[in-house]
């Protein structure tokens, strides 16, 4: 039986005298959270907290973007159609959403297309071009897919379609013929950034037109809150540019001028003026992607283009209503694909379920959840008739798209990062797949100490975190993938109050001492920890402000707890 898996405490090495003089303009311990991340000098320090963007990411250095403005400038003064071609997750929503205002604005005839997960799956379709083409389409651009579509690529050539394929996703060892690529992934580009998300490159190559054509009445600035919450909400890394661009779309968002934001925000019970990176990932992000994990996306997409009060209104709710539904499904299929995943042999390195119940639009976050839990590499599948579509979630040990690449004999799609991905599978290759991908997650990791480790930046008695500490992590945000909120340990602690909360008990409110001072605390998913609290714990966690009903207090936020030695 595969069982969860005890937390590894990974405290960050101090640092050295000779970087903390150079840094001795700021606090004592920022200086330790810089070190940590890598910025080790005044300059470099001081790119990152202003969240600087690297040298050289001007829209033109992207390779493909000559060629690709070139012809859609073409097809603007020609007024031929122009497909957008999206995503159906929040990333491709969001730069949909993007280009057709911006294109829209610049006279373009320009349409959306987004498939249906369900009926079409992820990516172009032969189907979907062909209609494309007889509605008159004679330029399509891709957002957020297409750099594995080889084959429909072949097509859009045959039917005379111009195809330009802007899309983050790791490219495969062949090139989907097409006019123009922008993807900075690709092994010739020399653009600085390589984590740019789907967005962020439609993002630039919107910036570029804008530029091109002189748009001085409009600014960049309106676009960004689309370029934030796609970003965050596809998990790109919240560094370089990526950190720049979320950074300057919070503000943007904290004073929504788009309906459909400020809409969701209402439905989701936010405060715009108090919006972080962490309110897109666990709350907006979520109801825009409920609209393609159980329907269609482009309910999510008329959200972020209309300006009808009332319309958008109605489709917030819609998206709230899916998202609870969504997090009925999706805990369902946990529970039986976690199930499936214990009664497997211990050996296993990579936990696999399938069945043909499982709602294709939610296995991912199903995965996800199993990864935490397990800390291994997790595919779980929808079985159909004919096909099998899988969902992967990984762990920084084992590259899931790498994996997938030595299996593509058996597969008809796939594609993804490091960390997730997708696949779908004729179901007679199922087995084989399973077999081929268990050996090579066995020769990768057997070898290892596979446990999920919690880093923390400092170990800090309790009765030193001051309010002003506060301030000085505000200036690492935006914080989330590839840039954690600062951890801290503090050790020795009593526990005053205890009390598991939530509507299974399942969470852990708390508070405790080192004898100095006292902190309120909650701890999700430790609620086991209720009734067999030992005489003093130590605490890895994360600092905050806990604002409700109008009061605003201090509190750790437990990342884990375990007895004190």
């Amino acid at each position: 039986m595969i069982t969860p898996l005890e937390k590894q405490w990974e405290v960050a090495a101090p640092i050295s005298p000779d970087i903390d003089r150079g840094l001795q303009n700021f606090p004592p311990v920022l200086r330790q959270i810089l070190f940590n991340r890598g910025y080790t000098t005044p300059e470099t320090a001081r790119q990152f907290l202003e969240a600087q963007p690297p040298e050289g990411t001007e829209p033109g250095n992207l390779s493909g973007f000559s060629a690709a403005a070139e012809r859609i400038w073409h097809a603007i003064h020609k007024h031929e159609p122009i497909a957008i071609y999206g995503d159906y997750d929040a990333d491709g929503v969001t730069a949909t959403a993007l280009l057709i205002q911006v294109f829209q604005m610049l006279g373009a005839d320009v349409r959306p297309y987004i498939p249906n997960r369900f009926d079409e799956g992820y990516g172009l379709n032969f189907e979907a071009l062909s209609t494309l083409h007889a509605e008159g389409v004679r330029l399509v651009i891709t957002v957020d897919c297409g750099i594995r579509s080889l084959a429909e690529a072949d097509y859009a050539q045959q039917l005379g379609l111009d195809l330009i394929i802007t899309d983050h996703h790791h490219p495969g060892d062949e090139i989907p013929s097409s006019l123009a690529i922008i993807n900075p992934k690709l092994p010739d580009d020399t653009y600085p950034d390589k984590d740019l998300a789907g967005v962020g490159l439609a993002y630039k190559l919107a910036d570029g037109l804008l530029q091109q054509a002189g748009k001085t009445d409009f600014s960049v600035e309106s676009l960004l809150d689309l370029v934030a919450i796609g970003t965050v909400a596809d998990l790109a890394p919240l560094v370089g540019e990526n950190r720049a661009l979320v950074r300057r779309g919070l503000r943007s968002i904290r004073r929504p001028s788009r309906q459909g934001i400020m809409s969701l925000i209402g439905v989701a019970g936010l405060t715009p003026t108090r919006i972080t990176a962490t309110d897109i990932g666990f709350t907006l992000g979520p109801r825009l992607n409920a609209a393609g994990r159980l329907d269609s996306a482009l309910a999510a997409f008329h959200l972020l283009t209309t300006q009808d009060v009332q319309e958008a209104a109605r489709l917030a709710q819609e998206l709230d209503n899916q998202n609870r539904e969504r997090q009925k499904v999706t805990h369902q299929i946990q529970e039986q694909a976690q199930q499936m995943a214990q009664a497997r042999a211990e050996g296993d390195f990579l936990i696999f379920a399938d069945d043909p119940s499982f709602n294709p639009g939610v296995v991912g976050l199903a995965a996800s959840r199993l990864t935490e839990l397990f800390y291994r590499p997790v595919i779980v599948a929808h079985h159909g008739e004919e096909f099998t579509v899988g969902s992967c979630r990984s762990i920084p040990e084992f590259h899931i798209t790498k994996a997938l690449d030595e299996c593509a004999d058996l597969l008809e799609h796939h594609g993804g990062h490091a960390a997730a991905a997708g696949f779908t599978v004729r179901n007679e290759n199922l087995p084989a797949l399973v077999e081929r991908l268990q050996a090579i997650a066995t020769t990768q990791l057997a070898e290892l100490d596979l446990r999920p480790v919690l880093h923390a930046d400092v170990e800090i008695p309790l009765s030193e975190l001051k309010p002003e500490l506060l301030t000085h992590l505000d200036w690492l945000q935006p914080t989330g993938y590839g840039n954690r909120q600062a951890a801290f340990i503090s050790r020795g602690l009593r526990v005053t109050r205890q009390q598991a909360v939530g509507k299974d008990s399942s969470h852990l409110k708390l508070a405790v001492t080192d004898g100095r001072i006292t902190y309120d605390a909650i701890a999700f998913r430790l609620g086991h920890w209720v009734g067999r609290m030992p005489a003093a714990i130590d605490l890895l966690y994360t600092f905050e402000k806990n604002e409700f009903n109008g009061r605003v207090s201090l509190q750790l936020n437990v990342r884990d707890l375990r007895p004190s030695d």
